[in-house]
């Protein structure tokens, strides 16, 4: 059974030196903060802390998404007006905008002032939940060096407040903390009261189909309470380093800041009636990288280096913490800097054409023709009722009183997945949730690899609405069949440079796919992935019947002993210079699924000529229902390294 093909992306690695820091900004296609900013009564000067040989960017909006005004350098005096979640608006010479407040302080760097203000010191205690503890950073930035870790009630001198930071003597160590963690007398003692904390709501900002973890903790060790949905409303209470404290759900926990946003991602959406509200079973988050960036074997500044990701590279976020973000991009999985991390997709360089294809026959009929045929999943949205469940810890339980049926959502309304769990079946428990039904619902880690997925899984993924207008997931309508005009200048200066035996074969490439009506990108993707990035034996050329010969996509490299075979394949068609196997192997490459029309990644996994044409599912590449939304972080990555090319897109159109 195929569950899915690895469709190739690799990285150049780039001449020019790669940052865990930006040091420009960039304009981005998705704004996600739009808070507005008061005018301040009083104006402040306060001066840019940045590392010497970075800038804080000055943007038109309190909005990391926002254009860029200007790039200030360290010790730059700006005048500050106001502070708002944790942005502030200044005046920067003559132009005036936004900047992270987190980069200002009250002094001149490397000025002699041995105090940010002459206000007299006050003391406070650290009020964070039992058991939990404040981090006291080097810096007012949740990237700096850690110095301590503050108990709850612990007492504090503070010397100044700027923002959302706190500049505090603890023990013997100064440093800053998060402000709002703060009280002004000790949360454990009878006398007094804390300082009052005001609340802010906030929305769930994750990728569609996605989850956000809510956890008894700030902290990746604390228990799930909940899996809260894209959009959904959350009462947001503080905030701590990449953590806030919110409630959801009538829950009260932890989630990760970074997911959260002012307005509700759909809010400006138009209803669709085909869009099924079932989400994608990915665990993961895709965001973007905003400069050119080290992913590292560690989340720490001195780990080794895995390679270069260029600025715009997709990258699968498993979990953000402490300024790191641990990612997977072509299969490597390693952490890269959260700075330079953002949800939009930045806007193409090329030129996009979409071109709409109709169907006679409607989402839901395709959908009742793919059940048909066992599609499956690797999801773990699965439930059950909290009454078929026996508690042997908090989560961990036995299911009791016969079987029980499993079910995609919380409550008896959601579509059962066509299995059961039999009495004295073990269970791990991912959360507690209110079912649509009144029940309390266990969300289960359903341990099987691949399991039956259901008819809204199903129409989730068959429905170009959920990603048409995303950059990145679009590019499963890429038509493979149009050329993608590329310069074979760029290509072996951006894509091809260090690609072993691929190095400088631009023109073969570009030669190839116009003989057979290939994607130059497809192709060049096809290759790196298949010859290891031009370093495998059988690109490099193998001796057979006396001859060297190449084999660039692995035809018939196959039965046991792959190089020999490939050789002989190689050998029987001439391929006896590196130029002839990328030219003469793109006919095979062509062949089969592009030959018989399945000309995108959405087809050759759906296939809805076929279903159209026969009223049945016929000649599908795979039987995962996210094959092809899986393959498109690569393929956009290559597109993202050049700054021409063209891509047209065959968009499916259903009754």
């Amino acid at each position: 059974m195929k569950k899915g093909l690895v469709i190739p992306l690799c990285f150049a690695v780039l001449s020019t030196p790669a940052f865990d820091k930006t040091v420009q900004g960039v304009s981005l296609t998705k704004i996600l903060h739009s808070s507005s900013v008061q005018a301040a009564a009083k104006t402040e000067t306060k001066y840019v802390n940045v590392d010497s040989n970075s800038s804080l960017t000055l943007r038109a909006k309190p909005s990391k998404s926002a254009a860029k005004l200007d790039s200030l350098k360290k010790g730059t005096a700006v005048l500050v007006y106001n502070v708002s979640d944790g942005w502030a608006e200044v005046k920067a010479g003559t132009k005036t905008g936004y900047v992270r407040a987190e980069y200002l302080t009250s002094t001149k760097p490397g000025s002699t002032a041995t105090t940010t203000s002459t206000a007299k010191t006050t003391t406070k205690y650290v009020n964070v939940d039992k058991g939990s503890h404040l981090i006291l950073r080097s810096k007012a930035s949740e990237t700096s060096s850690i110095l301590d870790s503050l108990p709850r009630g612990e007492k504090v001198t503070v010397y100044s407040i700027s923002g959302d930071w706190a500049k505090v003597k603890a023990g013997n160590k100064t440093g800053y903390v998060h402000a709002s963690f703060l009280a002004n007398s000790n949360p454990d003692s009878n006398a007094g009261t804390s300082t009052p904390v005001q609340t802010t709501t906030k929305y769930v900002n994750v990728d569609k189909g996605s989850h956000l973890v809510l956890r008894s903790k700030a902290s990746r060790s604390g228990k799930i309470l909940a899996s809260l949905q894209r959009g959904e409303k959350v009462t947001v209470y503080t905030a701590s380093g990449p953590w806030v404290k919110v409630k959801a759900r009538g829950i009260t926990g932890y989630v990760l800041a970074s997911y959260l946003s002012n307005a509700d991602p759909d809010a400006s959406t138009a209803d669709d009636s085909n869009n099924s509200s079932e989400p994608t079973p990915d665990s993961t988050v895709t965001k973007y990288t905003t400069a050119d960036l080290n992913l590292r074997k560690g989340p720490s500044k001195s780990a080794s280096v895995i390679e270069v990701l260029d600025k715009g590279t997709a990258v699968k976020v498993y979990s953000e913490e402490d300024g790191w973000a641990k990612v997977e991009i072509g299969g490597k999985i390693g952490y890269v800097s959260t700075n330079y991390l953002t949800s939009a997709a930045q806007q193409s360089n090329g030129k996009v054409t979409s071109i709409v294809k109709k169907y006679d026959l409607s989402l839901d009929e395709l959908a009742n023709i793919q059940m048909k045929v066992s599609p499956q999943t690797d999801t773990n949205e699965r439930y059950i009722r909290s009454d078929a469940i026996k508690l042997t810890s908090h989560t961990t339980g036995v299911v009791q009183n016969g079987s029980w049926n499993i079910r995609d959502g919380a409550g008896t309304k959601n579509h059962e997945v066509g299995e059961t769990l039999k009495e004295g079946t073990k269970v791990t428990i991912l959360s507690t949730v209110k079912g649509d039904d009144g029940y309390t619902w266990y969300q289960i880690s359903y341990n099987k690899a691949w399991k039956n997925a259901t008819k809204n899984e199903v129409k989730y993924y068959l429905n170009p609405n959920n990603f048409v207008s995303d950059p990145v997931r679009s590019l499963q309508f890429l038509k493979l069949t149009s050329t993608a005009n590329l310069n074979a200048t760029e290509v072996n200066q951006k894509i091809l440079a260090g690609k072993g035996i691929l190095a400088g074969k631009a023109s073969a490439f570009l030669t190839a796919a116009k003989q057979n009506g290939i994607n130059e990108i497809y192709l060049i993707a096809h290759a790196l992935l298949e010859t290891g990035n031009g370093t495998s034996q059988l690109a490099n050329g193998v001796k057979y019947n006396g001859k060297t010969v190449y084999n660039m996509y692995g035809t018939g490299a196959n039965d046991g002993n792959a190089v020999q075979n490939g050789a002989r394949y190689a050998y029987q068609h001439g391929w006896t210079t590196p130029e002839a196997a990328i030219i003469g192997g793109a006919k095979f490459i062509s062949s089969n699924y592009l030959g018989a029309g399945q000309d995108t990644l959405y087809k050759m996994r759906w296939n809805p000529d076929g279903a159209a044409t026969y009223g049945y599912a016929s000649h599908q590449y795979a039987t995962d229902i996210g094959w092809a939304y899986k393959q498109v972080d690569e393929i956009y990555n290559l597109y993202n390294l050049l700054d021409n090319y063209n891509i047209t897109l065959e968009v499916p159109s259903y009754q």
